[in-house]
């Protein structure tokens, strides 16, 4: 060990949280035949749940995610 204090943030955290499940989403979709980018822009855009399969827990799993932080974390992202 260094003696050194490794900080991390809460917020870096959850963005990764969020890329994670937002893959496993993409990847269900995808093995199901489904356009996920399609798909995720009308989920995003509407909250609607039928927009995501229930393959491999997908629609459970988006459900996790709040709408308003994937929209700032993509953004973010996006401007970087």
């Amino acid at each position: 060990m260094t003696g050194k204090t490794i900080s991390f943030s809460i917020n870096d955290q959850h963005e990764n949280e969020m890329r994670e499940i937002l893959l496993q989403v993409y990847n269900a979709l995808k093995e199901k035949g489904y356009n996920p980018t399609s798909q995720l822009v009308g989920y995003i855009l509407s909250e609607d749940p039928t927009y995501i399969t229930t393959h491999n827990n997908a629609r459970s799993l988006i459900r996790k995610i709040d709408r308003d932080e994937l929209l700032q974390a993509l953004l973010k992202a996006y401007l970087k």
